[in-house]
């Protein structure tokens, strides 16, 4: 769960240190104070965009460090890109004023995704606008499969879908392009026949420029060779013979000087060095030949390599990996081409699709009756008495999704009809089944920590204190964050926060501060008062907080 959250330099925030329990947690405070900021800094933490509008005005840089006791489930995601620490789980985010962004796991720099994807093991954001995207099919769709726990299952039918349609494209491909086809294969053959007809070795090219130079300067090399063995052994006064008799000279001298012994070995390795140079060069005399007629076929082979180089365009040591890569051009267009292997192929995606979606439909089906029921039951807690929740599931053209549509129906009263939830008239009865929903969904979450963003507005008087108890309740399972506006949800929570802003010399800013007992019976007094705050409200406040905190 999220331990602790540091703000420096972020939107009107100079600098805070928010320190979370376990439980309900809620955030208060007047309109336009900043509660939302927290939420927003915390996101930028998880990986969220942002750009320098984050930054509070005339800061270098904003700095966002949000401190988690990591989940089992975090643990070996950390080992495996060697970012586990034994101090918990620190992520760090920071953006400076030239737009740059910088984020840390562990004080190890990492990419933004890395820092998305590890959020997504620890927290649940539904932001103030979840209502709004409750009204997309996509979202409804999304937050079904959550909710079953089967998105693994939605993302296979996804893949599934792919490889049918990349295998049916293939296979359409090859039906229209048959003489196309035909013609590249015709060619690339050709092509082939003619490498194939050279029959260039790898490394023939090189070896063969070698043995040209070589043959080409025989004579050359053979004069040279001559003429160093005789300076090294043969001539008078030779190398070899004044080696020799430098070292007899000195040789007898050792035993009444020994400095000279670095001299004498010295003498006698250049000796033992010019007897093996002599004995290579006779070997090397022995060996070179005149060859004119392997001359002339060198040269023959040598233009007959170029030649095919230069009508394929490449260079003469290219000619082997080209012969490769046409191969295998060959090979892919026979494949193209082989409409029964396509067909098979074709075929096998398409029950694997078809399995993949069924089994999501059959999954889809029994989680919608339940999610129906238990939205149904807590409209009715709602203030939407006699309302009704329904997940319908109509057939569609197979997709990327399955075969059906996914669309939620609401009837907000006995005796309505259920119409679509993107047609339901009321938002205070749209933001009430978006919070039902959000809960119902979260108590499936995986992750340990739960934010609610102002989504209770729209709604008062006695379903805020059933929102309250719902946001408690689901407090008791995870982490619960709440920024809210009402009294009702304020006084449930375990731990309370206050989001203040105050102008001064230094421009505005907010500041947030953890509240007592009197702290909490003021503030829920202001809640329910507006900024008069009376005996009346206070006495209702400290009943209020002593009624729902249990």
């Amino acid at each position: 769960m999220l331990r602790t959250l540091h703000i420096r330099d972020f939107v009107i925030v100079d600098e805070a240190e928010l320190h979370f329990d376990a439980g309900f947690t809620v955030f208060s405070g007047e309109t336009g104070a900043g509660k939302s900021i927290l939420v927003d800094a915390l996101s930028l933490a998880l990986g969220a965009r942002g750009d320098v509008g984050v930054l509070r005005e005339g800061s270098a840089r904003a700095d966002i460090t949000a401190i988690f006791d990591p989940p089992a489930s975090v643990q070996s995601w950390l080992q495996e890109r060697e970012l586990l620490s034994d101090d918990g789980l620190l992520l760090r985010r920071v953006i400076d004023a030239q737009g740059r962004s910088r984020a840390f796991i562990n004080g190890i720099p990492v990419a933004l995704g890395q820092l998305r994807e590890v959020g997504e093991y620890l927290v649940d954001i539904h932001g103030q606008h979840a209502h709004q995207s409750l009204l997309k099919a996509s979202s409804q769709r999304a937050l079904l499969d959550a909710q079953g726990g089967h998105s693994d299952l939605a993302r296979e039918v996804q893949q599934a879908w792919q490889t049918w349609h990349d295998a049916r494209k293939k296979l359409d491909d090859a039906r229209q392009n048959a003489a196309a086809l035909q013609e590249e294969r015709e060619r690339i053959e050709w092509r082939l026949a003619e490498l194939d007809r050279l029959a260039l070795q790898p490394d023939e090219w090189e070896a063969l420029g070698i043995e040209h130079s070589r043959l080409a300067h025989a004579q050359a090399l053979l004069d040279g060779a001559a003429h160093a063995l005789s300076a090294l052994d043969d001539e008078q006064g030779a190398a070899r013979q004044a080696l020799t008799a430098a070292a007899h000279h000195i040789q007898p001298l050792l035993r009444h000087d020994t400095h000279l012994q670095s001299v004498y070995d010295a003498i006698d390795s250049a000796r033992i060095g010019i007897d093996e140079a002599v004995s290579d060069l006779n070997s090397y005399l022995d060996r070179v030949e005149l060859d004119p007629d392997r001359l002339a076929q060198a040269e023959q082979r040598l233009a007959a390599i170029f030649e095919m180089a230069r009508k394929f365009s490449v260079e003469p040591g290219e000619l082997p990996s080209l012969r490769d890569d046409l191969q295998q051009q060959l090979d892919a267009s026979q494949s193209a081409a082989d409409t029964k292997t396509l067909e098979a192929n074709e075929q096998a995606a398409a029950a694997q699709y078809n399995e993949l979606a069924a089994r999501l439909s059959k999954a889809r089906q029994k989680i919608g009756k339940t999610l129906a029921k238990r939205v149904s039951e807590a409209m009715q807690t709602l203030s939407m008495q006699g309302g009704r929740f329904d997940v319908t599931l109509s057939p569609c053209t197979a997709g990327p999704h399955g075969t059906e549509n996914v669309e939620f129906l609401v009837a907000g009263h006995a005796g309505t009809s259920l119409r679509p939830l993107a047609k339901v008239a009321s938002g205070g009865e749209l933001a009430r089944i978006s919070l039902a929903l959000s809960v119902i969904a979260s108590q499936a979450a995986r992750v340990p920590t739960l934010i609610f963003d102002e989504v209770d507005t729209g709604i008062g008087g006695a379903v805020a204190e059933v929102v309250g108890r719902l946001l408690r309740t689901l407090g008791e399972r995870h982490q619960v964050l709440c920024v809210t506006h009402l009294p009702q949800v304020a006084a449930r929570g375990m731990h309370h926060y206050e989001v203040r802003k105050n102008t001064g010399n230094n421009g505005t800013v907010s500041t947030i501060e953890m509240l007592d007992d009197a702290g909490r019976v003021t503030e829920v007094a202001r809640m329910l008062g507006g900024l008069k705050i009376t005996d009346t409200t206070r006495t209702h406040a400290r009943e209020m907080l002593e009624s729902q905190a249990n």
